[in-house]
């Protein structure tokens, strides 16, 4: 089945199940609203604006989505989940009015690829019963898109090609590991990579304190502990910024018993702040 008639028989079958979503009024005016923003006659600001103006706005939207499911308001998440699919439909009108892509071509090259990658819900062919045999047909899918792209483009598309340079440095150290390891190379064990980062901390330590050769190593650290995580199961990510939170809340404890006891933090000395962390930690684990 060619790839237009797959699509289609897989929203034919989507559109046959009680409660299926129907015509999205509501997303047609809002791409209509963010068009007319954009006209002759529109708001001098949207008009001018590219997708390398806006670059950053994309970024922290998310970031404001993430902090509010972190919340759990959804009232906020509804509210910021809006902003991001503002900036979707002004990037997508942009690039209409240039005339490289619309936001057609953006709903339907993600749909097409959403159909690709779920054979096992849009194929009977295919079959997962869990969530591991989903993300190992993922990676197949994927590989066979990497080949594929390769051949139109005439040259080899790299495994790590893909993984955005954007991304939060220990995410993509993440990402780009679990895709080497995929093809294997990896380490046995997770005390070899604990061997590693012990290596790379001597190489560190070897350097020169504050040259470019230093901050190298001291990365190449981060990347050995950034796999340690990986093979214990831990986003490192997260983990890194569960960790800043909780050095907020106890920073901002202590900063409330200052000012019970009529102090500045600035002005209470090394043991001073030691102490109070010390209490702070005792009662608050």
């Amino acid at each position: 089945m060619d790839n237009d008639k797959l699509v289609a028989a897989a929203d034919a079958q989507s559109a046959s199940r009680p409660g299926a979503p129907g015509t999205q009024d509501d997303f047609e005016r809002l791409a209509r609203t963010i068009w007319r923003l954009r006209q002759q006659d529109g708001c001098p600001w949207d008009r001018e604006q590219t997708h390398e103006s806006i670059r950053k706005n994309m970024i922290e939207e998310a970031y404001e989505t993430a902090e509010a499911i972190d919340e759990g308001d959804s009232a906020h998440l509804c509210e910021e989940l809006g902003d991001v699919l503002m900036q979707v439909l002004l990037h997508a009108q942009i690039a209409d009015d240039a005339g490289e892509f619309t936001l057609a071509d953006v709903c339907r090259g993600l749909n097409e690829k959403l159909v690709r990658r779920h054979p096992h819900v849009f194929n009977d062919k295919t079959q997962a019963d869990s969530a591991d045999e989903v993300l190992d047909i993922w990676e197949n899918v994927k590989s066979d898109e990497r080949e594929k792209a390769s051949e139109q483009e005439g040259k080899p598309v790299g495994l790590l090609d893909s993984v955005p340079h954007a991304l939060p440095a220990l995410m993509q150290c993440q990402k780009i590991s679990k895709r080497a390891a995929r093809v294997g190379f990896e380490w046995e064990t997770v005390e070899d990579v604990w061997e590693k980062v012990e290596e790379e901390r001597q190489e560190f330590l070897a350097e020169e304190p504050g040259t470019p050769a230093a901050e190298l190593e001291f990365g190449d650290m981060l990347f050995a502990l950034a796999n340690v995580a990986r093979l214990e199961g831990i986003d490192a990510e997260e983990a890194l910024e569960r960790s800043c939170e909780k050095f907020r809340s106890r920073w901002s404890i202590m900063e409330e018993m200052a000012r019970e006891q009529e102090e500045e933090l600035s002005e209470m000395g090394t043991d001073k702040l030691n102490e109070l962390w010390n209490c702070v930690k005792q009662e608050h684990e």
